[in-house]
């Protein structure tokens, strides 16, 4: 699946993952290949995410999630 991770001045990921965790502001949670579709608020913490078996981290401020057809939108405040 595809995972972009966009702020208001760069694009700080756009690649191919096999999992992203992110920090819900209902409570963290995991999305996998063929996740249904979302979109839900980010609270401060990191996103973790699995690159060819290399796990990677992000620490945010808070953002935007949406999930669909295997992409993974991210806009970060």
């Amino acid at each position: 699946m595809t995972l972009k991770i966009i702020s208001a001045q760069e694009v700080v990921f756009e690649g191919e993952v096999s999992s992203v965790t992110l920090p819900g502001t209902m409570g963290a949670f995991t999305v996998l290949h063929n996740h249904a579709s979302l979109v839900s608020t980010l609270s401060a913490g990191e996103i973790i995410y699995t690159v060819g078996g290399d796990r990677r981290q992000h620490a945010i401020g808070g953002g935007l999630a949406d999930v669909d057809n295997n992409i993974v939108s991210v806009c970060l405040y």
